[in-house]
């Protein structure tokens, strides 16, 4: 599937472009809801919110992730902590976001964080609050303000001492998640508050996944869903391939490992991959993949979410890499807005599912924000002409289809999508 600059020649097979289709759409579907993260370019990117929204929009993905901080909502300790009234709350910059996504008919992701210096005795925001009594009160009272919002993430990477410390599960699951689930849910009975948040991996000072697991279920945590990042830890990772089955990380490529741990310790909960992303060169030298295979990876990642059972978020980190090289490189444009091929195939994921013998079965999705059946044309190159494979045909409700077509090793395929009028990235058959 990795596309290169170098041009090969194509073999494909005459009765392709006759008439080759063997299943039109999906056959089933997890319900997994796809969506993006750019806090710093949706609050400060160039031109109005109203715009960078539409921009979002334009993704055809409906969930947006944005971090509500504590310690900036409420820089002094409030009378009334459960009001969202209070005089010592600061709710404009949340306002502004979650308001503007709630008219664009976009779907907030809420995450809290980040503890005020009155709750832990003038420290970094990272210190968890000693007192559980201050983030139920804040959480009851974000709820109150936003009572629209379903989906909540407590904390951010939490097994990272980066993010929290003490650094231990059970800290985590008494000072900061239970509080916030049940302040939540006395409030919102509907809403779906997602536990853990946890990085990848493990390293000084930080807690393994694996590991962090076991403690949240020793301290009876409460959750309706677990959330993790699933990031690969080297660049030659993909989402099916390369992780470490037997090690304490938990990656995209290792993620069956998450599912089981989350079934034993919480029962048949659904798993969020909140963060999710690859590091281009340029710019990044080190950890980064080439533009092109960026793409490739995201719709491979697209298509391993949309396949494994009771995963049914997967958010995209970054729409616009950040300034500092040493930073996330995963957006979908460069940091001078100039556009990665990633940025077509978010919007149109389009990736092989397997090859057996002539046979190729292909995945793909026409994004479009709301569910619905959409019209799609599959295309093959053939003597240096795009040929229609049949004809036009619908996706599944979800946006997405399933194809089964013969074609030799080599060959080109892609996606036109006359909902959003536009072709998908070229698909290289292996």
């Amino acid at each position: 599937m990795r596309m290169t600059p170098r041009r090969l020649l194509l073999f494909v097979v005459p009765i392709v472009v006759a008439a080759c289709v063997a299943a039109s759409t999906a056959q089933a579907s997890t319900g997994v809801r796809y969506g993006i993260q750019d806090d710093a370019w949706l609050q400060f990117g160039p031109g109005t919110l109203n715009a960078r929204l539409a921009t979002f929009k334009r993704l055809g993905v409906p969930l947006v992730r944005f971090t509500l901080h504590w310690n900036e909502i409420a820089l002094r300790r409030p009378k009334d902590p459960s009001s969202p009234r209070d005089r010592a709350y600061d709710w404009r910059r949340a306002d502004r976001i979650l308001r503007g996504l709630r008219r664009s008919g976009l779907t907030p992701v809420v995450t809290l964080v980040g503890t005020p210096p009155w709750a832990n005795s003038r420290r970094p925001p990272r210190y968890a609050p000693p007192h559980p009594r201050d983030f139920r009160a804040f959480a009851r009272a974000t709820a109150r303000r936003y009572p629209w919002v379903r989906y909540w993430l407590i904390w951010n990477e939490p097994n990272k001492h980066l993010w929290l410390r003490p650094t231990h599960a059970a800290i985590y699951v008494h000072h900061l998640l239970n509080p916030a689930y049940e302040a939540i849910h006395a409030v919102l009975p509907h809403a779906l508050v997602g536990g853990g948040v946890t990085a990848p991996r493990g390293g000084l000072g930080d807690v393994a996944p694996v590991t962090w697991l076991h403690g949240m279920a020793a301290a009876h945590a409460r959750l309706d869903a677990y959330a993790h990042h699933p990031y690969p830890l080297r660049p030659t990772e993909t989402p099916s391939s390369g992780g470490c089955r037997n090690c304490p990380s938990i990656t995209m490529a290792t993620v069956p490992k998450l599912l089981i741990l989350v079934r034993r310790y919480f029962g048949p909960k659904p798993v969020w991959l909140t963060e999710y992303g690859y590091q281009t060169n340029p710019p990044d030298t080190f950890l980064g993949v080439p533009p092109k295979r960026q793409s490739t990876l995201l719709s491979l990642a697209a298509m391993r979410a949309w396949r494994l059972p009771r995963v049914t978020m997967l958010i995209q980190y970054l729409y616009r890499d950040e300034p500092q090289l040493g930073r996330f490189q995963t957006g979908l444009v460069f940091v001078d807005d100039r556009l990665k091929p990633s940025l077509q195939g978010f919007e149109l994921p389009f990736a092989e599912m397997r090859r057996v013998g002539f046979e190729t079965r292909v995945w793909g999705q026409i994004r479009g924000g709301r569910p619905g059946r959409r019209r799609y044309r599959l295309e093959v190159l053939h003597k240096n002409e795009w040929k229609a494979v049949g004809h036009d045909r619908l996706t599944n409700e979800a946006g997405v289809f399933i194809r089964t077509i013969r074609l030799q090793r080599g060959a080109l395929l892609r996606i036109w999508a006359p909902p959003r009028r536009r072709f998908s990235l070229q698909l290289r058959v292996r």
